[in-house]
């Protein structure tokens, strides 16, 4: 019988971070879900999970988390095993006009929100515990310039995966990044219309640009990424940390 664990997941509405909390619950396992989305929560709530509305972009969203996971260990009586940084947002502009405005809100969701999160909820964590944020394909190369903004704040999340894992190895506790391809999820749904109509092209046109760049010819659905993400929070991936792996489809070989 697998043992019951903790885990926070942010950005649990919708996409990797519903299905990770719809995973882990399915498997036995309490989860705090949270995202600034209520009604994307709903689901999550009605499948057993304590569910907090927050805006992660903020300081006193952050405390709303960390103030809600401390009552609910208290009443659960246990300490957070695990830690989900699912959390993000896109900007989709050319780039050259990002504004300083769109990098700001970039960074306090994308890095701000899992640098303070793994920072705070990893004092609270139990030792041997593991979190996972997200990187992505376009921290290592260039694909879409109209997405600049979000590349910058995935490659910061590899950097920020390496920082905790050095300072929390002690504690065993792992920190591991995970790179997702192209996901059918609503943000890769978003990029396709955006950039289509900025670029002037038909979503077909793009879409199939896009996959031509996988090996594998195709998107995942967000469960396959799912089981990478609790496989990196197992005990099966004990001695791991410090990683960005890529579950892509073969389109990022390093």
């Amino acid at each position: 019988m697998t043992e019951r664990r903790l885990a926070v997941v942010t950005g649990a509405a919708s996409g990797i971070g519903a299905a990770t909390a719809a995973l882990l619950l399915a498997r036995g396992h309490a989860v705090l879900a949270t995202d600034i989305a209520a009604d994307g929560l709903a689901p999550l709530a009605a499948a057993g999970a304590e569910t907090v509305v927050a805006d992660l972009s903020t300081d006193a969203g952050r405390a709303a988390v960390i103030d809600a996971a401390d009552a609910w260990m208290g009443a659960l009586g246990a300490p957070l095993d695990w830690l989900v940084n699912a959390a993000g947002m896109i900007v989709l502009k050319p780039i050259g006009e990002v504004s300083g405005d769109d990098l700001r809100r970039a960074f306090d969701v994308n890095v701000g929100s899992a640098f303070i999160l793994t920072q705070r909820l990893g004092e609270r964590m139990r030792d041997g515990g593991a979190v996972v944020s997200f990187s992505s394909p376009s921290a290592k190369f260039v694909a879409t310039t109209e997405a600049a903004a979000y590349a910058l704040t995935k490659a910061a999340i590899s950097q920020v995966t390496r920082s905790f894992a050095k300072a929390y190895a002690p504690r065993g506790i792992r920190v591991n990044a995970l790179s997702p391809g192209i996901t059918d999820t609503p943000m890769q749904a978003r990029v396709l219309r955006e950039v289509s109509e900025q670029r002037g092209i038909p979503e077909a046109e793009l879409s199939a640009a896009r996959l031509a760049t996988v090996p594998m010819g195709r998107s995942a659905p967000p469960e396959e990424i799912a089981g990478v993400v609790a496989w990196l929070l197992s005990d099966a991936a004990a001695y791991m940390t410090g990683q960005v792996v890529n579950v892509d489809g073969g389109m990022v070989m390093w």
